[in-house]
């Protein structure tokens, strides 16, 4: 198999490759990873290698390619949830039921596509446990999710998993740069450090100025640290109040600043983007001190993926934080 629009991830698409050279594809996949993560697009990519009638697949210019790659190809069937909790109702998936037993209407596979399963009460999940038991063989399913945790363990049984992570940030800004000249690259392969190379959020950063605010948050607490300040430093992350993922991005950032002040003489280039910044924290704080500010990032963000309530979160990084530097 060949992936053209879907980078990293080396390991999944091998071992997709193996599973279709050796006849043995599954009839199902459960495809996990963050929102952005690329799991509709993965799958597209797999539909688009299976469907293609090419002599080097996927050719991309045959009229099968040219259907999937326009999203209209009449046997590849895709369903979303709104991604409110139990929004991906059991009727959907009585209607793929209803549909699934009929022959495909030109090419070998009919592929659904079922995002946001997550979404999933247990009654849908069981409705299409029905289907996954006894699938006919020209059916492929991918069932996308936040986190296979989300399915039944029935469900679960029945499907391959799928994990899905962030690029490294110097391919996905040479990802991202190479399909939209008029982006810097400093600007992207800095957005792929703090979205941990999740293309989809990189991109919608990119669009809408979040990237700016994150950058104007961890520049706050910043200068809040230098100038010693635990007022202006609890304003600046009251932000997060109730905004994880902007938490988690600027944790990133943050440690990525004290991580430029911690070589910044040692000639190393300014990831972050905050030259003055991190200059001044160089001058400022000892190397033991900015490694305890990294460690604090650290275990900062890992409470943050893992669902730490946000008002004791924000209470912690502002202690830790201080107590990194000794005050």
């Amino acid at each position: 198999m060949k992936f053209t629009d879907f980078v990293g991830n080396e390991k999944v698409k091998q071992q997709l490759s193996f599973l279709e050279a050796a006849h043995r594809l599954p009839h199902a996949f459960v495809i996990e990873g963050d929102e952005g993560i690329g799991k509709r697009t993965l799958a597209r990519e797999v539909a688009l290698n299976l469907l293609c009638r090419g002599d080097e697949k996927p050719c991309r210019e045959c009229s099968q390619c040219s259907k999937v790659l326009k999203g209209i190809h009449p046997d590849i069937y895709e369903y979303s949830a709104t991604g409110g909790a139990r929004s991906f109702h059991v009727d959907v998936v009585r209607d793929v039921k209803e549909n699934v037993y009929m022959q495909p209407n030109e090419a070998e596979y009919k592929i659904y596509i079922l995002g946001n399963c997550q979404c999933m009460n247990e009654s849908a999940q069981n409705a299409l446990l029905k289907v996954l038991e006894e699938p006919p063989e020209y059916a492929i399913f991918f069932l996308t999710v936040d986190s296979k945790s989300a399915l039944l363990e029935t469900v679960l049984s029945r499907s391959t998993v799928l994990s899905l992570e962030g690029v490294p940030a110097n391919i996905g800004a040479d990802y991202i740069c190479s399909r939209n000249s008029e982006y810097d690259y400093d600007e992207v392969l800095r957005a792929c450090t703090i979205w941990s190379g999740n293309i989809g959020k990189v991109v919608q950063s990119l669009g809408d100025s979040k990237l700016s605010r994150i950058n104007g948050i961890a520049c706050d607490i910043c200068r809040a640290l230098s100038a010693n300040d635990e007022y202006s430093l609890l304003t600046a992350c009251s932000v997060f109040d109730k905004d994880r993922e902007t938490l988690a991005a600027s944790l990133v950032l943050l440690k990525t600043i004290f991580r430029d002040a911690l070589v910044f003489y040692e000639g190393s280039d300014v990831l972050s983007g905050n030259a003055e910044i991190a200059r001044d924290f160089s001058k400022r704080f000892s190397k033991k001190k900015l490694m305890n500010l990294i460690y604090a990032c650290e275990s900062l963000h890992s409470l943050t993926v893992k669902n730490g309530n946000n008002a004791v979160l924000i209470t912690k990084m502002c202690y830790d934080f201080r107590r990194a530097i000794g005050r």
